[in-house]
């Protein structure tokens, strides 16, 4: 799920990890609601989340081995303590920790890449269904970057179910399936990444697209630019297109679109289109 700042990507997030209740519609797992699940704690060893920053998901007064032992005590009574430590030691090593480097530390003495592995190792020794990723990478230099992104995978292997929300599109391209485009909250443009990324039809996807730094080219002075457009259009009555105010497209037969298949595994929302 991409989109810039203030367009509802995280708040969609939180209302599927049940942290803000929507004022309309239904979030369904499995065919259920999720504000019918009444019991919380089944509700979360399916559906787990990870956010910005790593360090505020901890507490901070307790060692990583007491964490996992904790997880142990309230998601997988069943599972014996030397299966369980062999599933520790394991998981570990898929994203990439070793064992005598974290277990024995504080969240203090861990940095911000060690932490969001052990967030997507949680996920994994959970058996979660569904992972709600939250810009997890933005506060991390480039190298770890690589080395979460490949953790995360690893629950795409399992059969895990992941909503990436991010700001950067060649991440998105880089573990996404599928993407859904937000803008002021409704989704512009979605489907297979593959062809929402080779054929862009929303005025708002290119201008997202054309904004990928390049490295053999500098910044171009011709882009679209806010202040070039009519500042009138923002004062066109509610019914319109919500980026008629930025579009270089748009006219007064732009009202607000709905989804439309435009090929296979391919919406857009736009009447130019």
């Amino acid at each position: 799920m991409v989109g810039e700042s203030g367009s509802g990507k995280s708040t969609i997030g939180k209302m599927m990890l049940k942290l803000l209740k929507p004022s309309g519609g239904q979030i369904l797992l499995n065919d259920k609601d999720i504000y019918k699940i009444k019991n919380n704690k089944e509700f979360y060893s399916k559906v787990q989340g990870i956010f910005q920053d790593p360090y505020s998901s901890f507490n901070p007064i307790f060692k990583v081995d007491r964490i996992f032992k904790l997880i142990k005590q309230s998601f997988k009574k069943e599972v014996s303590s030397s299966e369980w430590e062999g599933r520790v030691e394991e998981v570990l090593k898929k994203v990439g920790l070793n064992v005598g480097d974290v277990l024995n530390k504080y969240i203090h003495q861990l940095s911000g890449g060690q932490l969001q592995r052990l967030l997507i190792a949680r996920a994994l020794l959970m058996d979660v269904d569904v992972l709600i990723a939250d810009e997890i990478t933005s506060m991390l230099d480039a190298s770890t970057r690589v080395d979460v992104l490949e953790a995360l995978l690893s629950l795409k292997e399992i059969g895990a179910s992941i909503l990436f929300i991010t700001h950067d599109l060649s991440q998105a391209y880089y573990i996404s399936d599928k993407i859904v485009v937000l803008y002021k909250g409704s989704v512009v443009e979605s489907g297979s990444i593959e062809k929402v990324f080779s054929n862009p039809m929303h005025p708002y996807t290119r201008m997202l697209l054309d904004s990928i730094p390049q490295l053999d080219r500098k910044w171009e002075e011709d882009r679209i630019s806010v202040e070039d457009f009519d500042k009138s259009r923002a004062a066109w009555k509610e019914g319109l297109c919500k980026y008629i105010d930025r579009c270089p497209l748009a006219d007064l037969n732009c009202v607000r679109p709905k989804l439309k298949l435009v090929e296979e595994d391919h919406y857009v929302a736009c009447v130019k289109m």
